[in-house]
């Protein structure tokens, strides 16, 4: 089952796709929000697996309520305007579905989500870290292909994650390859006490953190053994400061 959650300002448009949602039944529709702040607390509470996203809404749009979280759901949008398409893309929205959605384009939309479910149970491709399901500490060797190069690197050696796509870049030493893995994938397999989801995009290790500076809106900005500056979210600046505090 699909845990799914709508999040438009326009309660007719939340009825009319909860009506379409009906011929899925793979989709269950957990709740609803009526604006970016309301799809936020509704994401942070359920950790939804899809949400279906308007994107001019009152106050933040859908990009400004993304832009927020650190780790977001899979998205489709539903928008009246087709102008956003590009950007909608850019933040690796599974699909964008134009009002009033059309049943046909809502079944291609879901057959991309079971696609990439499809893709993500059969990860043990060698594009991808060759390893169980169970933690990985730092100590651990990991097992590293990027095309027709390998490497055998110890965790505690990669100092940055960084999301590309539907792809992760690995930062170590001077090499930076790209494996067919989520970030939230990657969350999952990372001990917590060493590395550090710092944004939707970025998860640093601790242990490899040269300075710390505030940053504007209250939040950080990491600079890594490697010379790469990250920065923290407001949001995870509070728990990154509850975690190295005493």
């Amino acid at each position: 089952m699909i845990r799914a959650v709508i999040i438009d300002d326009e309660r007719l448009a939340r009825n009319e796709l909860k009506k379409l949602l009906q011929e899925f039944p793979e989709i269950e529709v957990i709740a609803e929000a009526a604006n970016a702040n309301e799809g936020i607390e509704k994401i942070d509470s359920l950790n939804p697996d899809l949400i279906f996203l308007d994107i001019q809404m009152p106050g933040k749009t859908g990009f400004d309520m993304l832009a927020e979280l650190d780790k977001a759901p899979d998205v489709i949008f539903t928008t009246a305007y087709d102008d956003y398409a590009l950007k909608a893309f850019e933040v690796n929205a599974l699909d964008y579905l134009l009002k009033p959605v059309e049943p046909r384009r809502l079944a291609d939309a879901l057959h991309k989500l079971h696609l990439e479910e499809t893709r993500d149970r059969e990860s043990a491709s060698d594009d991808e870290i060759a390893v169980n399901k169970s933690l990985l500490h730092e100590t651990d060797q990991v097992f590293v292909k990027d095309g027709e190069r390998c490497w055998f690197v110890k965790l505690g050696e990669i100092r940055l994650f960084e999301s590309v796509g539907n792809y992760a870049k690995i930062y170590f030493q001077s090499n930076k390859p790209l494996i067919l893995k989520s970030l939230n994938a990657l969350e999952e397999r990372l001990d917590e006490k060493v590395f550090f989801r710092a944004n939707r995009k970025h998860i640093v290790n601790l242990r490899l953190i040269e300075k710390i500076e505030p940053y504007f809106n209250g939040g950080l900005l990491l600079e890594l053994k490697g010379g790469e500056k990250i920065e923290v979210s407001r949001r995870q600046t509070v728990k990154f400061k509850e975690m190295m505090s005493l």
